[in-house]
């Protein structure tokens, strides 16, 4: 089961490598508690950040990079220890990654901002959201539990047979040398994020108090239940009937088709049909709209 995860995760990071070649950004590196942070920033208008899933990169976010930057600039990070920012002696954690996101916006002057996640860089969305409201202007969340509770049961199994020589020696581990300020530093690097999946995650009264509009994405045979995400939309004030003379509310649920954890980031635009209407507000008008 971990080995065949882990197979498709590598070869959705294989695959989506090549996606930005060609591609004009501007990479650069800020100081970011305690560490040197890579980004790119590409496109222009509305400022919007991209966060990265677990053991990935910028290059490995494939097409929805670019596809943001045609209307939008866009501001994506590596996370401690992934890509080519420094990996430091700090546990990885959602709440230390949001905070880095946070310092990371204020150092390159970004007051507030849209925020685009993916996996873990969803959670770190929404941990950014509630320790930093005033930081997200609108949130997007692909593929996210805000409990554990809400994880399908055979990904809680594997959690707790998760050891680092699954990694090690694995094409994950070529792939993450290849950007690697220090290629020598794999091991405890694994051991973080193998930390990071045993952490309590049990947010759902912060969720309720949420004030930024959310969309959530995810597909239909993601790492949490439909159940779990249904539960999330009405926290956020969703699920209400339209036609009813009552405005629709600000979050929104996406659910992608025939799609696993791994297939939801490179649906680009299906991905992008749900985003843009989602960051200008526009809604599909029903027969009882004016």
């Amino acid at each position: 089961m971990m080995r065949s995860t882990l197979t498709a995760l590598t070869i959705t990071l294989v695959a989506s490598a090549g996606a930005f070649a060609g591609e004009a950004v501007k990479g650069d590196s800020a100081e970011v508690n305690g560490m040197r942070m890579y980004y790119e920033v590409s496109g222009s208008g509305d400022p919007i950040v991209v966060l990265h899933g677990a053991y990935m990169n910028i290059p490995t976010m494939g097409g929805i990079i670019p596809a943001l930057a045609e209307h939008h600039k866009v501001y994506a990070i590596e996370f401690q220890g992934h890509g080519r920012t420094e990996d430091i002696d700090r546990p990885v954690t959602y709440p230390n990654l949001a905070s880095d996101v946070a310092a990371f916006m204020d150092a390159v002057g970004l007051e507030k901002a849209d925020v685009f996640g993916y996996s873990m860089g969803a959670a770190a969305g929404l941990r950014l959201a509630i320790d930093h409201p005033e930081k997200v202007d609108q949130l997007i969340t692909a593929s996210v539990s805000y409990d554990m509770e809400g994880a399908q049961p055979a990904f809680l199994e594997m959690i707790p047979t998760m050891v680092p020589e699954m990694f090690i020696g694995s094409p994950m581990e070529d792939a993450w040398k290849e950007y690697a300020p220090n290629p020598d530093g794999f091991r405890p690097f694994v051991e973080r994020m193998i930390a990071l999946e045993h952490e309590p995650l049990a947010w759902g009264e912060e969720v309720k108090a949420l004030k930024s509009p959310v969309l959530i994405i995810a597909g239909d045979a993601d790492m949490m239940t439909l159940e779990h995400l249904v539960s999330m939309f009405r926290l956020l004030g969703g699920g209400e009937p339209g036609d009813m003379g009552k405005p629709l509310g600000a979050s929104r649920l996406a659910i992608l088709p025939a799609t696993s954890h791994t297939a939801v980031i490179d649906q680009v635009d299906l991905l992008m049909g749900f985003i843009e209407p989602f960051l200008k507000g526009e809604t599909p008008k029903g027969m009882f709209d004016q």
